[in-house]
């Protein structure tokens, strides 16, 4: 196939179960370079905690897929944005406070990590992460009416957190969508944001098609991405209907997956 774009997936993906980016990726990068072949990072990560991984992998001047595409930007430009409804957002937050005070409760806006407290749930994000969120009352920061957010994410036990899903999805947000990226993670974005919303963005800015770009993920947020592209890549350690609805099934992330695929795809003729 005649790939001219790669958009990957970053946790499960890129990094290893112990968190480090796949090292013969990194030493496959400048092959790719001289090919001019873009590598692109769409993840439900913030800016920030996408910056550390960019840097290893040398793709700095590339554009990057925040928060599952509701932000894209390359450098300190934004390409494109997709906000939550603030309307919506305020509901949804007054009625977390109400009825569900345990959990926490994550606002990103930009490369903002904002948050009312620390808690356990807090700490282990910044350790897989390697951001600090900015301690402040959130509720006067989401009443500004120039207040942009770009993902809210709601963690408690799993047991709450699936309750939280159903009865927010039950309440017919018009412009708001919920989805599990964990059992006990629930994501909060505009309806129109997913990664198959950033790919299509992404080949339009390169000027390309669909034909010509590989995404590789390992989960369900990466699936509409994986069946979208001309060729989708499933991680090994992908759940079944995901490795089901992609064209190739590479290794796992602790096998080097993602550099694997790509050397099978455009270093293999």
């Amino acid at each position: 196939m005649n790939i001219k774009l790669i958009i990957s997936d970053i946790d499960g993906t890129v990094l290893d179960s112990k968190h480090q980016v796949d090292t013969k990726l990194i030493e496959l990068m400048p092959s790719l370079k001289e090919k001019r072949i873009p590598f692109i990072l769409s993840s439900a990560r913030s800016p920030l905690g996408m910056a550390s991984i960019v840097q290893e992998l040398g793709i700095q001047n590339e554009p990057i897929a925040c928060y599952n595409g509701a932000l894209i930007t390359k450098g300190d430009v934004i390409l494109s944005q997709h906000p939550i409804n603030q309307k919506e957002f305020l509901t949804i937050y007054e009625f977390i406070i109400r009825e569900f005070p345990t959990v926490s409760i994550n606002i990103y806006s930009g490369q903002d990590w904002i948050v009312e407290s620390i808690n356990k749930w807090e700490k282990n994000e910044a350790e897989i992460t390697g951001e600090t969120p900015i301690v402040t009352d959130v509720s006067d920061f989401i009443k500004k009416e120039d207040t942009i957010i770009h993902k809210l994410l709601l963690i408690d036990e799993s047991k709450t957190i699936q309750k939280v899903q159903q009865i927010l999805s039950e309440m017919n947000f018009v412009e708001t969508d919920f989805y599990l990226s964990k059992d006990n993670y629930l994501e909060v974005t505009n309806k129109c944001v997913s990664k198959k919303q950033a790919l299509l963005e992404l080949v339009e800015y390169y000027g390309l098609t669909l034909e010509q770009v590989m995404t590789i993920g390992d989960n369900f947020n990466d699936l509409p991405m994986i069946e979208t592209a001309g060729l989708g890549v499933a991680m090994g350690n992908a759940p079944l209907q995901v490795k089901s609805n992609s064209n190739i099934i590479t290794s796992s992330n602790d096998e080097h997956g993602v550099s694997q695929v790509i050397e099978q795809v455009i270093f293999t003729n």
